[in-house]
């Protein structure tokens, strides 16, 4: 059996997929390993028989795994001491690895990973610092231990190459974006792409007519507008820390906030700021903020259940700035799309299981014709479906749940290009 593997390395889990390699990929294994900064680590591996049937479940099974390349070797020795028996995969039977890789500067296509483009993708680590140099790791141990696959990269920002110029240029000097390759990337994009091509089937409407606002909302959050099945704007940048709060991420801020960090003078000065460096500075704005600054978790469900349940003020004020921001969004995408978008897309782990969330970004966008059902709302994140309708009935304007899933994209990709 040939068989494709795609590895979603993020900055503290890493997800794993197996698909046999045919014309539509399905499924053979597929877990993850979570914490992978956190005190515990934690295993999650499901293998189906041929006929989609679970065979073998385990769920948050505690390991000991200090990093990414370890999450690695624990994934495929449970997957190769099941093969022999139950007839999984091998090693052996493994022909491409999918790699999701976060920035891949201005290549708008994937690429078969060679030793040069190796260092090409290094050198853009510094661009997604909490997501490239773990991905890169992978490809690492992936040519080690898998000799005879193919490994290809798949980046989140290719699907935002279409973005015009007048959005993706900045306002500073032309010559210095040139020479450092500074621009408007963007990233989410194998999500954007599984949630664009599922809408559109759905919806029933022709991918190159496809006009939606689709939001990834996780422990990194973004927001995109999609025009005709491409593109036009999102809310990242030149790297993932521009646009929406995150759980660590500042998002956007007044560029010179960071020089006041560190100083209780409403006065500043080369002086008082010199110590505020540049790598200092990243680590504050991509670790070290959020809403985790403001709560003291990452964890989006423990602080709305904090707002709603238990009242707590800070809680409620990350909840609702949140709120805001994704709201603002929307607004500025419903002009992008010139009014013209029919469906209103929530994916990623919070925009799927957010069921306040989902209802209190709707009643802040309702002016431009969007709703929601509560009944429909309150289910969807148990549905099981891929794509979920939670607007009220005969709705113009649909309001969708997707469950996003960047593995199965990479493998479809892969079979697409024939590698």
């Amino acid at each position: 059996m040939s068989a494709i593997l795609s590895l979603n390395a993020g900055s503290s889990s890493i997800k794993f997929s197996i698909y046999r390699y045919s014309d539509e990929p399905s499924i053979v294994v597929t877990g993850s390993v979570s914490g992978l900064t956190a005190s515990q680590q934690y295993l999650t591996f499901t293998s189906y028989k041929p006929s989609g049937e679970v065979l073998e479940s385990i769920k948050n099974k505690e390991i000991e795994c200090p990093d990414h390349d370890s999450a690695f070797r624990i994934f495929m020795e449970h997957v190769d001491s099941k093969a022999g028996e139950k007839r999984l995969v091998s090693f052996d039977d493994i022909a491409v690895v999918g790699h999701r890789i976060v920035h891949g500067g201005a290549n708008a296509r994937p690429l078969l990973i060679t030793e040069d483009v190796y260092h090409e993708l290094d050198v853009l680590s510094d661009l997604a610092p909490l997501h490239n140099q773990h991905a890169l790791d992978i490809v690492h141990s992936c040519i080690a231990r898998l000799p005879n696959a193919k490994n290809v990269a798949f980046f989140d920002s290719s699907f935002h190459m279409t973005i015009p110029r007048h959005i993706y240029t900045y306002p500073i000097d032309l010559d210095v974006q040139k020479r450092h390759q500074i621009r408007k990337y963007g990233f989410h994009g194998l999500s954007y792409a599984f949630i664009a091509r599922e809408t559109s089937d759905y919806l029933g409407v022709d991918y190159g007519n496809l006009n939606i606002i689709a939001l990834h909302l996780g422990s990194g959050a973004s927001a995109c507008a999609i025009l005709a099945g491409k593109s036009v704007n999102t809310s990242m940048g030149l790297t993932p820390l521009e646009g929406l709060p995150g759980a660590t991420r500042s998002g956007s801020v007044d560029p010179s906030l960071i020089f006041h960090y560190h100083t209780d003078s409403s006065r500043m000065s080369t002086t008082l700021s010199k110590d505020i460096h540049l790598t200092v500075a990243e680590d504050i704005l991509n670790k070290k903020s959020g809403w985790q600054s403001i709560t003291g978790t990452t964890d989006f469900g423990v602080i709305t259940k904090r707002a709603f349940e238990e009242k707590d003020e800070l809680a409620k004020l990350a909840f609702d700035m949140f709120v805001d921001r994704v709201s603002m969004y929307v607004g500025q995408y419903w002009v992008a799309l010139k009014g013209s978008a029919a469906a209103l897309v929530f994916a990623g782990g919070i925009g799927e299981h957010g069921t306040e969330l989902r209802k209190a970004v709707i009643e802040k966008v309702s002016c431009l014709g969007f709703t929601i059902d509560d009944e429909l709302n309150a289910k969807a994140s148990a549905d099981s479906d891929v794509i979920i309708d939670v607007s009220k009935k005969d709705a113009e304007l649909k309001t969708l749940v997707i469950h996003t899933d960047e593995q199965l994209q990479m493998a479809k990709e892969v079979i697409a290009l024939q590698l």
